[in-house]
């Protein structure tokens, strides 16, 4: 039996891994937890920090897992009661201004998509979409602006006739929708902008549209504009305007029977009446008797 080899260390050697050995000590000392407990504003104002993190993360994946943009109810479900949702989107949003992937809101609702300066990059993966009409362009253009209109009001600002299949293209884009019934003879259909139209054009709600300078300065207006010239502003409508009555109205109904009850009240007068004549008819036969 071979007896084991054993190896001579010297009392140098003995020290210098001690000493390295407490210095890594040190080093694991200096760098745990004890410096945040030691003070405590620092070591709340840490856990604060943490917790702010870890509900961004919470709203960044729901946002990156969800294909179409999501409200701030529907955002609030994944916090704890309490939170403060809006503060800690716009955080978010901070945090994605200069990169590639921003958060964006759009009609009141917040999404994750590309910037808007790389947008170029994304050409060949895009689907090859139907231009729309210039006759189109405009009617899309006068809803936006003038909504709820009528496609006679349409007809009376184009200055044209307005064919019906160019509302019924802008219906299938799903940009625009049939808001009621005008309460006017005929009871014609009132057109409004969808949330689709929104998401589209990057829009948060409808006031964002370009006004009047801000047309002039993208050079899509006249330098030259004739006097009085404005630009409508537009306004969020979603409720129906006074003038407006719901899609299933039964105003039509109901005014009928109200215009019927009034014949009916005006014969049963004239039945009262000449029942009244036919009663004296015989009490002037007899007096002739």
């Amino acid at each position: 039996m071979v007896p084991p080899r054993l190896t001579l260390v010297s009392d140098n050697t003995r020290e210098k891994t001690e000493t390295a050995r407490n210095d890594d000590a040190e080093a694991a000392h200096d760098s745990g937890p004890v410096p945040a407990l030691s003070d405590p504003d620092a070591a709340v104002d840490h856990l604060s920090k943490s917790a702010s993190r870890e509900k961004l993360r919470r709203l960044e994946a729901m946002l990156f897992a969800s294909s179409a943009p999501l409200d701030a109810k529907s955002l609030a479900r994944c916090l704890d009661a309490g939170d403060d949702v809006h503060s800690l989107l716009i955080s978010l949003q901070a945090e994605y201004k200069d990169r590639g992937v921003v958060l964006s809101r759009v009609a009141g609702r917040w999404q994750f998509r590309t910037a808007d300066d790389l947008s170029f990059l994304l050409e060949r993966q895009q689907k090859e979409e139907r231009k729309l009409s210039k006759a189109a362009q405009e009617t899309l253009a006068i809803i936006a602006y003038h909504q709820p209109v009528t496609r006679a009001e349409i007809e009376e600002i184009r200055g044209v006739s307005t064919s019906p299949g160019t509302l019924d293209v802008l219906m299938e884009t799903g940009w625009i929708r049939p808001r009621g019934r005008r309460r006017a003879p005929g009871r014609p259909l009132t057109y409004g902008t969808t949330e689709d139209f929104l998401v589209h054009f990057g829009l948060d709600n409808i006031k964002d549209l370009p006004g009047l300078a801000d047309l002039k300065a993208a050079g899509l207006l006249d330098a030259n504009l004739p006097p009085g010239f404005t630009v409508p502003s537009p306004t969020d409508v979603a409720a129906l305007m006074p003038d407006e009555l719901p899609l299933t109205d039964d105003g039509d109904e109901e005014e009928e029977e109200e215009q019927g009850a009034l014949p009916l009240d005006h014969e049963g007068s004239e039945d009262d009446e000449e029942g009244e004549s036919a009663k004296d008819e015989p009490a002037k036969e007899e007096g002739k008797d």
